[in-house]
């Protein structure tokens, strides 16, 4: 039975109590996905401040970015199996204590291995809290997923929106990078507290078996799925398209500082602007879905990706870099949304399957700033930097012959 029966229901016209139902519990998941991405919009922009504060190397850096990262895919496989058979709420909200555990932990660090373990709780807490959370949304609305995943996104890019000017205000006001991630901390428990009302129910027919015979038969349903070519296209093109996404933002700060000669302050802002850059392309997004197919749009979009991307790398002065940066962070939009949307439609009724695979699948993309780092640290930022343009290569090269899943 499709898990999307057991979840949250669409109401019925005039269900007005129905309605609020439905909108306070989409609405709770799109605030965990904010400040999930609040938090991690602070630490990218302030990985300069951080890098000086605590003496760290690039290879370093691309530890922690690497190793947490690993250590959730490990985790976090389990977390969407159990999500689909098992108690999905009582995992959302055990891992939003860890992850708001994590946040404090992090502004608390005093060295490297302070902050790299520190880290490592972000991301299984995060695969629980943020990971399950997305599954339920894609499980209250079936036939939405598309715009939904939009939705997401753009909850996601203000709160790294958001997560910056946080940065940069407490720096102004002389209190260092450590504070917004305490507060962020603070934050999420109290988004915690208000999770609670709500069931996050696990599929029906999960019912009436034991937690280890239903973790054995989703184990064996997500290593089915996971040899059909169409999910492994989805699972290729989302490491593919964080190339130019997630990877570029975790060095973005540091780019502009050591390669172009900017100030802290200003690579700070240029993290602001980057992903606020993708803001209108979500926002337009949303309607012209309701016209246009997702995979047109991003056929489209992916290609100018490609010739962006160069041009930016290519692009002399900070104001010509920043320009083509906001251009490439428009073209960019909803390209993350329209590719999990495709996944999680390849897979119906069983998202938390979907988000185990993407874990799994996730284990390589993990390595990748880890190996960008000390490709760095031998050879340069500057150079590194176009090893980036992989990615939009590789997903046009996928989205050609991507079908849509019915």
């Amino acid at each position: 039975m499709s898990s999307a029966q057991s979840t949250v229901r669409a109401p019925r016209a005039g269900d007005a109590a129905a309605r609020r139902s439905l909108f306070f519990f989409v609405f709770t998941l799109l605030l965990i996905e904010f400040l999930d991405e609040l938090v991690f919009g602070v630490r990218e922009a302030a990985w300069p401040l951080i890098r000086d504060d605590l003496r760290l190397s690039y290879t370093q850096v691309g530890v922690i970015l690497s190793v947490p990262g690993v250590v959730g895919n490990l985790i976090e496989p389990s977390f969407g199996i159990l999500g689909d058979v098992w108690h999905r709420r009582a995992l959302i909200l055990a891992g939003g204590v860890v992850f708001a555990a994590a946040s404090v932990l992090v502004g608390a660090s005093a060295s490297f291995t302070a902050l790299l373990l520190a880290t490592a709780l972000f991301n299984p807490a995060s695969g629980a809290f943020v990971g399950l959370s997305q599954a339920a949304l894609m499980d209250a609305a079936p036939e939405r997923r598309e715009q939904n995943m939009v939705r997401w996104t753009l909850f996601g890019t203000l709160g790294n929106t958001f997560g910056p000017l946080a940065l940069g205000a407490s720096a102004g006001l002389g209190w260092g990078w450590r504070w917004p991630f305490c507060a962020a901390g603070a934050l999420v428990l109290a988004l915690v507290a208000a999770a609670r009302r709500f069931p996050f129910p696990a599929p029906a027919s999960a019912a009436g078996k034991g937690k280890r015979a239903r973790l054995a038969e989703g184990a064996r349903e997500a290593l089915r799925a996971l040899r059909r070519r169409e999910v492994l296209r989805w699972l290729v093109l989302l490491q593919a398209g964080d190339f130019t996404w997630d990877v570029l933002r975790g060095f973005l700060a540091l780019y502009f500082v050591d390669v172009t000669g900017a100030g802290e302050a200003r690579a700070a802002l240029v993290v602001v602007v980057w992903t606020c850059a993708s803001l209108p392309g979500e926002l337009l997004l949303l309607p012209l879905l309701r016209r246009v197919g997702g995979l047109s749009y991003l056929r489209v979009s992916t290609s100018f990706v490609l010739v962006l991307f160069p041009a930016f790398l290519l692009a002399r002065g900070f104001a010509a870099k920043v320009a083509l940066l906001c251009a490439l962070g428009l073209a960019s939009a909803g390209g993350y949304a329209i590719v999990k949307a495709q996944l999680y439609a390849e897979l119906p009724g069983r998202s938390g399957t979907a988000l185990t695979l993407g874990n799994v699948f996730g284990l390589v993309g993990t390595l990748f700033p880890l190996a960008l780092g000390a490709f760095a640290q031998r050879f340069g930022l500057g150079a590194m930097m176009w090893l980036l343009a992989a990615g939009p290569l590789v997903s046009l090269a996928g989205l050609l012959t991507a079908r849509k899943a019915k």
